[in-house]
């Protein structure tokens, strides 16, 4: 395509005659044709809106191999050289519309005047006359008349982006001609087609009349020509940044006391099951009361208030709920169901949670050595979206022979838990509320809450009462033949079996060692040594996901590093307080801020002081530790389902349709799925003993790994029978030995501490408070900035 200067351009003339421009050179005097309407043209005879544009249809513009773009243009009249569409080449008369070749903007024709410098000036900017005499000057040199100076002046305040859409006056009976670089030919509802091209300058054209509207409001009048270079429907990019997505509040946005009180109850509720429900699972597998049930919940909520608050100060200070992480579940079922624990009839649950304590205390020790050494800086350099993803994903997948068949002992409940969650989350996400979206924001809690109230109904019919057997005292009904079927039935399904509330305290204060002196082994603490290494590859996947879901750029690696060091120092007051599990970042915040819009971090803080508050009622404990164990498996379905698509949702960042990355996915997920299955295989005497839903998680102390040393022997079939442990471990040989592009691997770009250092946006986001900043400032690995 020819280009020419804007002198150039501003020194000659441009004559159109119905349709023929003739160009004078720049010797050669200036002659200036007036323009003379076709006589034999009828406007009446024209009724549709085709022959009155021009219009010709795409398909003939559809880009054959050997066409030139300046031939497409010129078809619809569009003179490239010159800047000017001419809409005589078509059929029929519409509006001439002159196009700056500098500035890319649409520029008015008024009055049919013809435009020619002034012989009085050489200059760009000089003044140049009508054929009628009058004199025409531009008004500014950002734009040719008032409507382009405020729409400039709108840019340069922000708030309209540069060169998104240019409006100029059109002169056709009152009509607006829309004019979009939408790459293909669109036509809407009210009849408009736009004039599109690509990036090439191939593409097809068109041009349509719409009604007249009044856009005031975006500073467009009435015969107005609206350029908009980006397609519609699709969010500018710049070196591959996305836009930013809407967001209600970003990270370091202050909402009012009402609306940050409002914003903070909906995130917290949002994340209610992966919050409360692990504890529901585990103290009745460890033999725990009804009572410790209500302390350990007491107790993870303290610790959820306690690392939210640390991470969010000395972190990543990113908008992280921390919490009892379903990564550690299932090394604790495996834990909790090794043999010797298998016979224990007294005191059960302390002997289990002390042999926890200590493993989970020294595997957090591990991790908070890996990030504040600056290892995991080293790690991130091959720890991909491709590894990621399918670890993830086999967290949330490790459940399946645990799920459905503990919620299945009482299907009158789990049926419609599970049917209820899944519409609120899925079918009834787009119905909006008082301009809330309760279903999609509530979906856990308010089907929770639904079946828990159908549940007490179906208890207080007498749904699950039967001839001869006590529901107050469950464990006695095992001695009568006619109530043993229907013992597990009335524990599953029955509201008022936990006697929780009638034996908890009101006021009650977790405190460290509350169960006792840790114990430490070698063989469960290596368990939980590798297992707080999947935790920070889970971790550093959450992390870039909700940098972007908060319109930032990715943190720097010492960044990710400090996280992963407060990660495992928090773990430790996990093991110290006695929570069951390690404390980690909740991969489930991704799911929250995408769906509430909200990322701020005053709303994560508030929201750890009513945790903190809340574990001092013991009450609230309590109640949560009634909720039907049924009910909670149902719900975690849900959440473990949801675990492992987020954990899939990594694969955008690298190219998901390659080959090489499905099959290194396809395979990491069966063999993580199969492997342990083979190990779980070896358990002739788990199966008299245990339910069949805890099965797998008794192939530690019968696994087919024999090498003469217990300890040894325990945690090699342990660590081979948990799935995430394979998926990782297969995930990660295969991305770091098969050969493939950055690209196809979507490896993750970090940022430098420099950008960070030098943006004021990202410094507000990621930065240490100043006090901390100058104590660590030594540990570059950290990022203190």
């Amino acid at each position: 395509m020819e280009t020419e200067s804007s002198s150039e351009f501003f020194g000659r003339g441009k004559i159109m005659k119905g349709g023929n421009g003739k160009r004078n050179g720049p010797s050669s005097g200036i002659k200036v044709e007036p323009f003379v309407p076709r006589s034999e043209h009828n406007p009446k005879e024209l009724r549709s809106w085709a022959k009155r544009t021009g219009f010709v249809s795409v398909s003939d513009y559809s880009g054959e191999a050997g066409t030139s773009a300046s031939e497409k243009f010129d078809s619809v009249g569009f003179d490239v050289e010159n800047g000017v569409v001419d809409d005589h080449k078509g059929e029929g008369s519409s509006p001439k519309i002159e196009i700056d070749p500098v500035l890319g903007l649409a520029r008015p024709v008024r009055d049919s005047d013809e435009i020619e410098p002034d012989s009085g000036s050489n200059s760009m900017h000089g003044a140049m006359k009508s054929d009628k005499g009058r004199v025409l000057r531009p008004k500014d040199a950002n734009g040719w008349d008032g409507t382009l100076r405020s729409q400039n002046r709108k840019r340069r305040n922000g708030d309209e982006p540069v060169l998104a859409s240019v409006s100029a006056a059109a002169v056709d009976d009152g009509k607006k001609v829309e004019l979009r670089g939408d790459g293909d030919a669109n036509a809407n509802a009210n009849g408009m087609v736009n004039m599109n091209w690509d990036r090439n300058g191939h593409g097809a054209s068109s041009v349509a009349l719409v009604a007249d509207q009044k856009e005031e409001e975006d500073g467009v009048a009435d015969g107005d020509v609206k350029v908009n270079l980006y397609p519609e429907g699709e969010e500018h990019s710049v070196l591959g940044w996305q836009e930013p997505s809407e967001l209600k509040y970003g990270v370091t946005e202050n909402p009012g006391l009402v609306s940050l009180i409002y914003y903070t109850l909906q995130h917290y509720l949002s994340l209610a099951g992966s919050l409360v429900l692990i504890p529901l699972i585990m103290v009745p597998t460890m033999g725990g009361s009804d009572k410790d049930t209500a302390n350990v919940i007491s107790t993870v909520l303290f610790l959820s208030g306690i690392t939210t608050i640390l991470h969010s100060y000395f972190g990543t200070r990113l908008p992280l709920v921390q919490g009892s992480s379903f990564v550690y579940l299932a090394p604790a079922l495996v834990i909790m169901n090794a043999e010797e624990f298998r016979s224990l009839t007294e005191h059960k649950f302390r002997h289990i949670m002390r042999e926890l304590q200590g493993a989970i205390i020294v595997g957090s020790i591990f991790q908070f050595i890996l990030g504040f050494s600056g290892l995991m800086s080293i790690l991130l350099r091959i720890i991909n979206p491709i590894v990621v993803a399918p670890t993830v994903a086999a967290v949330g997948l490790a459940f399946f022979s645990y799920g459905f068949p503990e919620a299945g002992t009482c299907l009158e409940i789990s049926i419609p838990q599970i049917a209820l969650v899944i519409m609120f989350s899925l079918h009834l996400r787009g119905i909006s509320i008082f301009g809330h979206h309760i279903f999609r924001i509530y979906a856990v809690p308010l089907s929770v809450t639904i079946i828990w109230i159908y549940a007490s109904f179906l208890t207080a019919g007498g749904a699950y009462n039967y001839k001869g057997c006590n529901p107050n005292i469950p464990s006695s009904n095992s001695l009568n033949d006619s109530c043993r079927k229907h013992a597990d039935t009335m524990k599953h399904c029955r509201t008022d079996i936990s006697n929780a509330l009638s034996t908890s305290a009101w006021l009650r204060i977790p405190y460290p060692l509350q169960w006792g002196l840790p114990v430490f082994h070698l063989r469960t603490c290596i368990i939980m040594a590798i297992v707080s290494l999947v935790a920070s590859v889970d971790s550093v996947g959450t992390y870039h996901m909700l940098s972007v879901r908060a319109n930032l750029k990715p943190p720097s690696s010492g960044i990710v590093s400090r996280g992963i060091a407060l990660e495992g120092l928090c773990s430790i007051l996990a093991g110290l307080w006695g929570s069951g599990t390690g404390s980690t970042t909740l991969t489930e915040n991704v799911h929250t801020i995408e769906t509430t819009k909200v990322a701020s971090r005053r709303v994560v803080e508030l929201g750890a002081a009513f945790l903190i508050l809340f574990s001092f009622m013991g009450k609230v404990g309590a109640l949560l530790a009634s909720i039907p164990q049924a009910l909670a498996a149902s719900v975690l379905c849900f959440m473990w389902a949801l675990v492992a698509a987020l954990g899939l949702s990594n694969l955008q960042y690298g190219q998901s349709g390659s080959f090489r990355n499905m099959a290194i996915v396809g395979i990491s997920l069966f063999l993580g799925l199969s492997i342990p299955y083979y190990f779980q295989q070896y358990q002739p005497q788990a199966t008299l003993i245990l339910p069949g839903y805890l099965v797998p998680y008794g192939a530690a102390s019968d696994g087919p790994f024999h090498s003469g040393i217990k300890q040894l022997d325990f945690a090699i079939n342990a660590l081979m029978s948990l799935n995430m442990v394979i998926t990782l471990l297969v995930a990660f040989t295969l991305d770091n030995t098969v050969p493939g592009s950055a690209q196809e691997r979507g490896v993750y770009t970090w940022s430098q501490t420099q950008d960070i250092a030098t943006d004021p946006s990202l410094k507000s986001a990621y930065s240490l408070p100043k006090k901390v900043a100058r104590c660590l400032c030594w540990a570059k690995c950290l990022g203190g900035i």
